[in-house]
C-alpha cells in the first residue's frame, strides 16, 4: 500500500536531473463514471514559485526523488478545475462523514491505488496508524508489535463512504448528498452534532423539507433553535409546517418570542391554530407535550368503513397503533388496536370490538405523571381529555419520556410513529 504522507516533501528532478522543486500536494480529479477520484497533477514548491504539473509527466512518483518526463521550462500550465480536490489541503486532517459509520471523522492519511497506470485515491485512513506514519514511526511501530504478537490495527473507510467537507468561505458539499439523504434522521442528528454550525448548517440547506424536518425532530430543542438560527423565515415557517404539532411547539417556545409570532404568522392557518393550542399549556404538562394528530374513528361505523376512514383521514396521524372512538362532539368513547381493526369481521360495528374503558391523562397533568401511566399500563400512546372527556390529542411514549430519562438513552427509543 501506498499513502500520501509517504510522497510528500519528496524533491522532484526533470528529464536531466535538475531540481524542480518539492511535492507540496497532489490534485484528484471526480469523473461521473468513476467512485474514485484519480490523481491527474502534482503540486510541486519551487525555488520562487508553485508549479503544478499533469499527472502523466510524472516518471515515478513512488520514488525518493520523483523524476518528470521532460525539462523544467517544458512543463506545461496546468490550470485546475473548480471542483479538483488538493489532497493535502483539502483533505489530509480535515473531518469527512463516514456515510456508512453515520458520524464525523477526522482524515489522518490517504491511501493511493494504482490500477492500469490510473492512480486512484483509494481508502481513508483514519486509525492511528495514520498519524504515526506522517510522524515517521508506523514502521518502528509494526515492528514493536510483531516482536510483541500484537496486530496495530489499521482503520480504513472506502472514499466511496464519504462526503466531503470543503473548507472555503462557502463551504459547501462537494459531492452529491444522496448517501447522505438515505440516512435515518437519527443519524444525520448525530453527525450534525460534532460539526460546527458553519459545516452543520451546509449539510442541512442540503436536506429537502422533510428530511430536514425529521433530522431536527431527532435533536434536543435548545440545538434545534441553534440550527435555524441564520435560517430565512419562511423556510423555517415551511419547516415547522411540516415538523410534528408538539415537536413545532417546543422549537416556537425556544425562540425569541417576537420571531415565534413572526413564524405564527407565516404558517397556515390550521397548523398555526394546532401549534398555538399546544403552546397555551404548560411545557411540562400533557397539554404541552401531547400531538394534536392522531386516528380516531366514530363509533357506529363497520370495521369495513373504519378502514376506509382512517385512509382517508389518518393521513397525518402520529401513530396508528391505536385508532381512538369520539363521537361528534369529540368524547372520548373507547380505543382498539390496528390488530383488532383488521382481524374484525369487516361487517362488525367498531363498538363490538372497541375497549371502552380508556386510559387517559388530562390536559394540565405533569410530563412524570403521563411517563408513569404509560409505563404503568405498558402504552405506546396515551390520549389527553379535558374535564368534560373531550379529546385533545395524544402523548406518544417518547414524548412522554423525553425530559425524563437521559439523553443518551432516548436516541435508542424506537420512534413508534413512524
Amino acid at each position: 500500500m501506498a499513502f500520501l504522507s509517504e510522497i510528500l516533501g519528496h524533491i522532484i528532478t526533470d528529464f536531466d536531473g535538475n531540481y524542480v522543486g518539492k511535492l507540496e500536494d497532489l490534485i484528484a480529479r471526480e469523473l461521473a463514471d468513476a467512485t474514485h477520484p484519480i490523481v491527474d497533477a502534482v503540486v510541486i514548491q519551487g525555488k520562487n514559485k508553485i508549479i503544478i504539473a499533469p499527472y502523466a509527466l510524472v516518471m515515478a512518483l513512488f520514488a525518493p526523488s520523483i523524476p518528470l518526463k521532460c525539462r523544467a521550462d517544458e512543463i506545461p500550465d496546468y490550470q485546475p478545475a473548480e471542483n479538483d480536490i488538493f489532497l493535502s489541503r483539502d483533505v489530509l486532517d480535515k473531518q469527512i462523514i463516514d456515510t456508512n459509520g453515520a458520524r464525523v471523522i477526522r482524515v489522518n492519511d490517504l491511501e493511493l491505488v494504482r490500477v492500469n497506470g490510473t492512480l486512484y485515491v483509494g481508502n481513508v485512513d483514519i486509525g492511528m496508524l495514520g498519524i504515526l506514519r506522517r510522524l515517521g514511526l508506523d514502521k518502528a511501530t509494526l515492528r514493536m508489535s510483531s516482536i510483541l504478537k500484537f496486530r496495530a490495527p489499521q482503520v480504513f473507510i472506502s472514499w466511496d463512504d464519504v462526503e466531503l467537507l470543503r473548507h472555503d468561505p462557502f463551504m459547501r458539499l462537494r459531492v452529491p448528498v444522496e448517501s447522505i439523504s438515505e440516512l435515518h434522521p437519527a443519524d444525520v442528528a448525530e453527525i450534525i452534532s460534532d460539526m460546527n454550525k458553519l459545516e452543520s448548517g451546509q449539510l442541512l440547506e442540503a436536506l429537502n423539507m422533510e428530511q430536514l424536518a425529521d433530522t431536527l425532530e431527532e435533536v434536543e430543542t435548545e440545538f434545534q433553535a441553534d440550527l435555524v438560527e441564520n435560517m430565512s423565515d419562511e423556510k423555517v415557517a415551511d419547516l415547522l409546517e411540516e415538523m410534528e404539532p408538539d415537536d413545532a411547539a417546543d422549537l416556537l417556545a425556544e425562540l425569541p418570542e417576537k420571531r415565534s409570532r413572526g413564524l405564527l404568522a407565516l404558517m397556515n392557518k390550521e397548523d398555526s391554530d394546532d401549534v398555538r393550542k399546544l403552546l397555551s399549556y404548560p411545557e411540562d404538562s400533557a397539554g404541552g407535550i401531547m400531538t394534536t394528530e392522531y386516528a380516531c374513528v366514530p363509533p357506529n361505523v363497520t370495521a369495513e368503513e373504519a378502514i376506509k376512514y382512517l385512509r382517508e383521514t389518518a393521513i397525518d396521524a402520529e401513530t396508528l397503533f391505536y385508532v381512538y372512538v369520539t363521537d361528534e362532539q369529540d368524547h372520548l368513547k373507547g380505543v382498539f388496536s390496528l390488530k383488532n381493526l383488521i382481524f374484525a369481521n369487516p361487517q362488525a360495528r367498531v363498538e363490538e370490538f372497541m375497549e371502552d374503558r380508556v386510559k387517559s391523562v388530562s390536559l394540565t397533568d405533569e410530563q412524570d405523571e403521563v411517563a408513569q401511566t404509560i409505563t404503568k399500563y405498558d402504552l405506546l400512546a396515551i390520549p389527553v381529555v379535558d374535564e368534560q372527556n373531550v379529546m385533545h390529542g395524544i402523548v406518544t411514549v417518547d414524548d412522554a419520556l423525553d425530559k425524563i430519562i437521559p439523553t443518551a438513552w432516548k436516541k435508542h427509543l424506537p420512534r413508534f410513529y413512524r
